[in-house]
């Protein structure tokens, strides 16, 4: 007990004497992250803190290169590579200079080859460590953890990525957000690219739906970091959980980068520790496999370091008891494994030979074991088939304790409406707006137009056959929520899209984090399968407020909240100083 509380008290010690982090996070070039950064490098400076320029890239944006005006800019390094001369950002020079806060765009900038850093975000690491504050820049797409759902939703294969360790770290995150409308009119415009690059833009990345699917991922990640935020895994007195993350890793694996990019994600959200363990059996020795096998190995628990495993090699030919006395170990609740290459032949079966995985669902006692089928693997659903442990707890689920809060309580309190036939969104809207009975009826009229302006800004229809309307609402003491069911669907005529699933949200004005932090909670409700299924499966309201219920049961104990503070670096820039918060850059997203 002492030397845990010793080990925080270091931990704060050596927080203390680091600069702080904060990135504006969007989900698109154009969307204003670099505009917004150096507008509050403006406010710094009026307030009278040493502010500098590290690097600014404008990409002769006009309204860009007009903030630079009056702000010290430390002047780049020229380097020349292959024949060409090259500016890079001046590490050396910033931190001889020294300023209390320096800007730095584009944190996931690769650095010419030669470099002392391979990537910007390494840069930015040495200026931290150095006690200097950074504001960055980033687009979701580069999130290590992302590689494959973006390549899938886009086409396009992102080359510059960073660690997810990068944003889970920062002291504060920004999701700068425009309607998608918004932003390709800007591109139209010529204020995002040049005007030979617009069209080719327009027709490819720039495409409605590419970036429908990426402003829903940058949601969805900002919800996580929320979640996440809301609980302190270091915390003192705490005591160890048997609920940590493992992957198991094969030198044959068909696909283990997305496996280890699934684990990365799971483990986040579970607010984990995770492993990646690779068990080295005599068919695997290196004399055994060839040289290009053994890079494709090296490649994969590299790739394991940078998601943030921790990384584990053992030597044995028993698989499974190496696994599970791992687990037993290390307080492994989850276990993440990819789908077997090969059946076990009947006959061996027989035997009682099964294969590895039909070992760990009978033998791991107490574990949930998660299967993926790497080769088609879904990222941007949360949650594959997932096989339930071989022997269940006596206890049955225990609800949590004060676990979700407010959202909760709204959760709890919220009206229930079934709709047999197809109803337009709006209507929909309109009669779960009505049987809010903690709406002043006076107010009706001006919360309904503040949740329909908010659909103009752009639909919340979330995907996962789940729409979640939501506004703030001046008047209102506490969250209120209501919940429709469409058996034939609820339609958006302007989109096109149908769910069966409408989630209302309203909340109070203030605080803004709180309406964040509720809608995380709507969301992570929202991609739960069973949750869906059981929704859709009731007859009676009674039984879907039931499904709530049995959901807010299921979820782990230790994703109790705790009203953690953050001591800010940083002034206010918006309207207080938000560990997470949305900067709305033209028309906003949540407001």
């Amino acid at each position: 007990m002492n030397g845990n509380r010793a080990d925080n008290f270091l931990r704060l010690i050596r927080r203390s004497q680091r600069g702080r982090l904060k990135i504006y996070l969007g989900y698109a070039a154009g969307v204003g992250k670099t505009y917004q950064m150096l507008q509050e490098g403006h406010r710094i400076k009026e307030d009278g803190i040493d502010v500098t320029v590290g690097l600014v890239e404008t990409h002769g944006r006009a309204e860009t290169e007009a903030l630079l005006m009056g702000l010290e800019v430390i002047p780049r390094r020229k380097v020349t590579y292959r024949g060409i001369e090259i500016e890079e950002m001046d590490l050396d020079a910033i931190l001889s200079r020294r300023p209390s806060v320096v800007l730095v765009d584009e944190l996931a900038h690769t650095n010419v080859p030669g470099s002392r850093n391979a990537k910007r975000y390494q840069d930015v690491e040495e200026l931290l460590a150095a006690g200097i504050h950074v504001i960055s820049t980033l687009n979701i797409q580069h999130l290590e953890s992302l590689y494959e759902t973006v390549e899938r939703a886009t086409g396009v294969k992102v080359r510059e990525r960073i660690p997810d360790r990068v944003v889970a770290e920062a002291d504060q995150l920004v999701n700068v957000d425009i309607t998608i409308e918004d932003l390709r009119r800007r591109l139209k415009e010529g204020k995002v690219y040049t005007k030979e690059r617009i069209e080719t833009a327009l027709e490819h990345f720039f495409r409605p739906t590419n970036l429908e699917q990426l402003r829903e991922l940058t949601l969805r990640e900002l919800a996580a970091q929320i979640d996440s935020r809301r609980r302190d895994p270091q915390a003192e007195d705490v005591p160890a959980n048997p609920d940590q993350v493992m992957v198991c890793l094969s030198s044959r694996g068909p696909n283990s980068e997305a496996l280890l990019r699934y684990a990365s994600r799971l483990a986040g959200r579970l607010n984990r520790n995770w492993y990646a363990v690779y068990v080295q059996t005599s068919k695997e020795h290196p004399t055994v496999i060839d040289a290009a096998t053994q890079r494709m190995l090296s490649n994969t628990l590299t790739l394991a370091q940078q998601l943030g495993a921790t990384v584990f090699t053992y030597k044995g030919d028993d698989v499974v008891k190496t696994i599970l006395q791992f687990a037993k170990e290390y307080l492994v609740g989850h276990i993440v494994i990819g789908t077997p290459g090969k059946k076990v032949p009947f006959w061996k079966r027989l035997r009682g030979e099964g294969s590895i995985l039909d070992r760990l669902v009978t033998e791991g006692a107490g574990i949930t074991v998660i299967v993926l089928d790497t080769k088609a693997i879904r990222e941007e659903r949360p949650f594959p088939e997932i096989i339930p442990p071989a022997v269940e707890s006596d206890e049955g689920p225990k609800a949590r304790k004060d676990f979700i809060g407010e959202g909760g309580a709204a959760l709890s309190r919220a009206t229930i409406l079934v709709w047999e036939k197809v109803i337009e969104k709006e209507d929909a809207i309109k009669r779960l707006l009505d049987s809010c009975r903690e709406v002043d009826k006076r107010r009706m009229g001006s919360a309904l137009e503040s949740v329909l302006d908010r659909e103009k800004q752009g639909g919340t229809f979330v995907g996962e056959d789940v729409a979640i309307p939501h506004a703030r609402i001046a008047g209102l003491s506490r969250p209120v929520m209501a919940i429709g069911v469409g058996r034939e669907g609820i339609q958006d005529q302007e989109t096109g899209r149908k769910v069966r699933i409408m989630i209302l949200l309203l909340s109070p004005i203030d605080p803004p984090e709180s309406h964040l932090e509720i809608l995380g909670l709507i969301s992570r409700m929202a991609r739960d399968d069973q949750w869906r299924k059981d929704v859709l499966a009731a007859t009676k309201p009674a039984e879907i407020m039931r499904s709530i219920q049995m959901w807010e049961a299921g979820q782990q104990d230790s994703a109790e909240t705790s009203s953690s503070s953050s001591e800010q670096v940083f002034r206010p820039t918006c309207s207080g100083h938000d560990l997470l918060s949305t900067q709305n850059s033209g028309d906003g997203i949540l407001r």
